[in-house]
């Protein structure tokens, strides 16, 4: 099937049933794990084999399901921003005066949209205070934030916004944070995806805009992704597989001559929780010994 999604671990279990259980995916290293009760599935793609058969750069991608978080389970926050921070902090490899710029991409005015600008509102500024107060800001470290916006309200492509800042500024490491696509119900709003090959936004709905990655800013970029929409071909036909009605493509349903995307009705509230929940994340990976109390005075 022509599937839709952004999600590495989903690109993987799709060619594994399009190609057998018992078929090796060459090029491609997978592996689970589990950390303070949170399922983590880890998707290394090593070569042009790999990128070949899921249709995803060279790099490690890691999935944390946050189920619990919608489900207000006991220290579920806590929790997940813990593990979130600690593979965060990995992937970035920061030297201790690295500079970051955090970048929520997105469009505001639409809910299922807002992930990266919401995190952007709940990550610390610190860049100017460390130049201009050293005496008190000295300890942390220097973090930029930007909300580049759209195309369409913009008339700028959000690459080209990003290279400006990135040239003028000089950041060692961009954190780019953006809502993806998923193939199945099951994973919106319960799944954070990360990974160092940066992010090609609005691919997973067919309005691909320039890739921001290493290649085109010239600094390392890490990539934050929660899905929060499935494209309904694809639902459709992922249904229609799962009830053992057959196989059809995803283009086989199109509605009033287009195509269209599902989100759900709580969507506003899974929203704000998981942007909070990334913000606060970053903000633990980037600033050491901090405490949830810490962040919620700087950000008061």
């Amino acid at each position: 099937m022509t599937v839709r999604t952004d999600l590495a671990a989903e690109a993987r279990e799709i060619w594994q049933e399009s190609a057998g259980a018992q078929t090796a995916l060459q090029g491609v290293k997978a592996w689970d794990e589990q950390e303070d009760g949170y399922d983590l599935t880890f998707v290394e793609i090593l070569d042009e084999q790999g990128v070949e058969a899921l249709g995803k750069p060279v790099g490690l991608y890691v999935t944390i399901e946050v189920g619990a978080l919608m489900r207000r389970e006991e220290d579920a926050f806590t929790k997940g921003m813990t593990v979130l921070s600690r593979r965060l902090k990995q992937l970035l490899a920061l030297e201790p005066f690295d500079h970051v710029l955090v970048v929520g991409l997105g469009n505001p005015e639409i809910t299922p949209d807002r992930i990266g600008p919401l995190t952007a509102r709940s990550t610390m500024v610190t860049n100017h205070l460390v130049e201009q107060a050293p005496e008190h800001f000295g300890g942390f470290r220097r973090v930029s934030v930007l909300k580049p916006g759209v195309l369409g309200t913009t008339g700028i492509e959000s690459a080209d916004v990003i290279k400006a800042v990135v040239q003028e500024i000089r950041p060692d490491k961009v954190v780019a944070v953006d809502a993806l696509a998923s193939r199945s119900m099951d994973r919106i709003c319960r799944t954070v995806q990360i990974c160092n090959t940066g992010i090609v936004p609005g691919s997973g709905v067919g309005n691909s805009r320039a890739a921001i990655n290493q290649e085109t800013m010239g600094v390392p970029v890490i990539s934050v992704g929660v899905p929060t929409v499935v494209d309904a071909g694809t639902l459709a036909a992922d249904l229609l597989r799962q009830a053992g009605l057959g196989d059809a493509e995803p283009e086989a349903f199109q509605f009033n001559g287009g195509s269209m995307i599902v989100t759900p009705k709580e969507i506003d509230v899974q929203v704000t929780d998981l942007s909070k929940l990334i913000g606060y994340s970053v903000n633990m990976a980037l600033h050491e010994g901090l405490t949830l109390g810490d962040i919620d005075l700087f950000l008061s």
